[in-house]
């Protein structure tokens, strides 16, 4: 059958199935999974767009027929939820539930896992992703569960291979297109996250006939369980500088970037220590020296709330001078590292400096306050409770004020030992 024909079929008779379905009284979970199924395997025989004005084009009517399946479906969850508002689900319900997460797993396999998506240019199978991605939770499928807890494991009619690049798909939309990234919870751990998406990640990477350089974040974090992809031991090296960049742009929170500092000190040392791998010792590594190596809102920013990525970035920092000599052997690259450096300490320095003034005044208009309030004591009973009270807050304030100045005075120590090294080292050369 011509493309054409399949897609203007498909939104013809869309709205008549919609009717006929609402109106059946038995068996309407099986009738509408198998509509869904015979509709979707039309679907699957248009070709995907590979690029924005493929889509925008739309010369097919796969992005149509997308967005026009979503509502047909959707139609049914409204119906799911207001019937829940007012009872328990009954079978048949739970029944419909299925057959739309089934649905929802046939989606994101095809066209989605295929489809080129921007979240800056949010196309038409980008909002079609939106509308699978919000159609889960609506149906009692929260996507912490099916991404984190193997909740779908409970659907055993679910194939294993589709639940697979399914699951993979959605991690993608989730975490790198920010796709109801605003419902996800914030209590799980950046690393637990990681780690329960290697699997994913790898099923993606097995899944390419041939992984191409700097297409894919591959090497995350050095974990284990990507190398089990033959793809991934031949191109590690490369593309795990690539997923250490990307993670650092894209991941905007301080644990999760010391850590991938902390990771980018540990392939420099696997590369001095396996001397035929190089990646992390030449001019590869000086983007990545100049991404970590920096204050996200320069003298301003926030040094408590980046603490984790300070001090795992001086650390690197002392590391890669005591290292100094496997560093020297490309004069250019020295020197970049070194301009680096430089410019990383003494926009530090400056930050330190405000930060310090910053949180003394606050000590200081802390114990002010506090001295003043002594003046004005009373030896009423509700004094007291209140006196409890505000001295237990006033402790806890202190404390803090007080971690900030001692994490500011450990920061100075690490750049005073850096300095300290370099002149070790000018000396050496002398």
């Amino acid at each position: 059958m011509d493309p054409g024909a399949i897609s203007e079929t498909i939104l013809a008779v869309l709205p008549h199935l919609q009717t006929v379905l609402f109106q059946l009284e038995e068996n309407r979970a099986a009738c509408l999974g198998l509509t869904l199924s015979a509709l979707q395997q039309q679907l699957s025989r248009l070709p995907v767009p590979f690029t924005l004005q493929q889509e925008e084009a739309d010369e097919h009517g796969l992005c149509h027929c997308c967005i026009a399946l979503a509502m047909f479906a959707k139609a049914f969850i409204d119906d799911l939820k207001r019937k829940e508002e007012n009872c328990h689900p009954t079978a048949e319900e739970e029944a419909m539930k299925a057959e739309i997460l089934k649905f929802c797993m046939r989606s994101l396999k095809e066209p989605l896992l295929e489809a080129e998506l921007n979240q800056n240019k949010k196309s038409t199978l980008w909002l079609f992703a939106a509308e699978i991605m919000v159609s889960l939770p609506a149906i009692k499928e929260p996507i912490p569960g099916l991404l984190l807890f193997s909740s779908l494991k409970k659907f055993p009619m679910i194939d294993t291979s589709l639940s697979k690049e399914s699951l993979a798909c959605l991690a993608y939309l989730l975490f790198v297109q920010l796709i109801t990234i605003d419902m996800f919870p914030a209590v799980f751990s950046p690393v637990f996250i990681l780690q329960c998406n290697m699997d994913h990640i790898n099923q993606l990477l097995s899944s390419l006939e041939k992984v191409e350089d700097d297409s894919l974040p591959v090497g995350l974090l050095d974990l284990k369980s990507f190398y089990n992809a033959p793809q991934v031991r031949h191109k590690k090296d490369q593309q795990q500088k690539t997923a250490l960049k990307e993670i650092e742009i894209t991941s905007h929170h301080a644990g999760v970037e010391g850590y991938i500092v902390k990771n980018i000190r540990n392939q420099v040392h696997l590369s001095i220590k396996a001397d035929a791998n190089r990646w992390f010792l030449g001019a590869e590594l000086l983007p990545l020296l100049d991404l970590v190596l920096s204050l996200p809102q320069g003298a301003e920013t926030d040094l408590l709330a980046n603490m984790d990525r300070m001090m795992e970035s001086l650390n690197l920092l002392r590391y890669l001078l005591m290292q100094d000599k496997e560093l020297r052997r490309n004069a250019n690259m020295w020197e970049d590292f070194c301009r680096i450096k430089d410019d990383y300490l003494r926009m530090l320095r400056v930050s330190i400096s405000m930060s310090r003034a910053y949180y003394s005044a606050e000590m200081k208009a802390l114990k002010e306050d506090q001295r003043l309030k002594a003046k004005d004591r009373n030896t009423s009973l509700y004094f007291c409770v209140c006196s409890i009270n505000r001295k237990a807050k006033v402790v806890f304030v202190t404390q803090v004020l007080q971690s900030a100045l001692v994490t500011f005075d450990l920061m100075e120590s690490l750049i005073v030992r850096i300095d300290e090294i370099t002149e070790e080292k000018l000396e050496e050369l002398h």
